[in-house]
């Protein structure tokens, strides 16, 4: 199986910037586009469902060229009707080849998806080939260690560490993340950047992580597209991407690439299952193999757009469209009861 691209986004995932990041993702997903948007990270807010809407609303204008199917999926609390662990709201993630988590809060984030069964198929479906989109506090929450923004920003509490999703824990590594890392919303007077606690504190919490921790800080409006397949991170967006290992720190500004061994010994896990519940792994190895074996509306419409052009006897458009219907996986099959389809 062919592990999907996984993107960080450090602020900015409605703006131009952040359009661009996700038309580089959608051209390399197959036909069709279908994107999940999951409530979780604003799953405490009252109007989650707008806040993951707006994100849908963008995507579904930026990226219309590509006919997107979105979801939303309102998993926002434990517990409640709208459960991550409420297998009826998390289907579409089965069909779906692009996740978005974005604004919230980290630590709320951390905690409700953690040991749930929508953590469970989310990692799933990147191993099985899947684009996974993080932005603002869920680019904070998949990593090995959270930064509890709110409680030291905002409440005031003593800079700590609070446990991450872990998401690269899996696959050998430790790195967490860090999105607004150059903001400067407080001006000259205030220290706003290390996603608004500020240079003193960040390094407090930075000491409080074990040496190993490799921190990804992603400036405001520009992120970094980690492709699994060929060890290679590709930086986009206005600005860079900084990588702090212990006694060093690399910048790279948009437009490079670094290894992804930057950030450790990438190893996928082995089996590729590993460490995913066996019943969510087999129902999405199913709702897999099911959506292979089903036509898209795209190629039914070019395969009647074909059946037209032989009516016509327009042999040449019937083989451009032969053509197409061909490079979207699918062989056309003339036979004495008509066209048919075989993958």
């Amino acid at each position: 199986m062919t592990l999907g691209h996984i993107a960080f986004l450090g602020s900015g995932e409605t703006s131009l910037a952040g359009g661009r990041i996700f038309e580089t993702l959608a051209r390399l997903i197959p036909d069709p586009l279908r994107i999940a948007i999951l409530e979780t990270p604003a799953g405490f807010e009252l109007n989650a469902s707008l806040v993951a809407g707006r994100v849908g609303d963008f995507l579904q204008t930026r990226l219309q060229n590509y006919k997107p199917t979105i979801d939303l999926i309102p998993a926002r609390k434990q517990g409640t009707e709208f459960s991550p662990d409420n297998l009826e709201i998390l289907k579409p993630l089965f069909q779906a080849n692009m996740i978005f988590m974005g604004p919230g809060s980290p630590s709320y984030l951390a905690r409700q998806l953690r040991g749930t069964l929508a953590w469970d198929i989310i990692r799933a479906r990147h191993r099985m080939g899947a684009t996974l989109v993080f932005a603002s506090a869920a680019t904070i929450s998949v990593g090995q260690w959270v930064l509890p923004v709110y409680e030291i920003y905002k409440v005031g509490e003593d800079v700590h560490v609070k446990d991450g999703l872990g998401f690269f824990a899996d696959f050998g590594m430790h790195v967490s993340f860090i999105p607004h890392w150059n903001n400067a919303e407080g001006g000259v007077d205030l220290d706003t950047s290390r996603c608004f606690v500020g240079m003193e504190r960040f390094e407090q919490w930075r000491g409080l992580t074990p040496p190993e921790n490799i921190i990804v800080g992603l400036d405001e409006h520009s992120g970094v597209i980690l492709d699994c397949e060929n060890n290679i991170c590709n930086v986009h967006g206005v600005s860079s991407v900084s990588v702090l290992k212990s006694g060093s720190a690399e910048i790279y500004s948009s437009g490079s690439s670094f290894s992804l061994g930057e950030l450790g010994n990438c190893t996928p896990p082995s089996p590729i299952q590993k460490g995913i519940r066996p019943e969510i792994w087999q129902m999405a190895l199913d709702a897999q193999n099911m959506e292979e074996e089903i036509p898209s509306a795209e190629v039914l419409d070019l395969l009647e757009q074909r059946k037209q052009a032989r009516a016509r006897k327009d042999f040449a458009e019937s083989d451009r469209l032969r053509d197409e219907i061909s490079a979207l996986g699918w062989k056309v099959m003339d036979t004495k009861e008509g066209q048919q389809l075989e993958k």
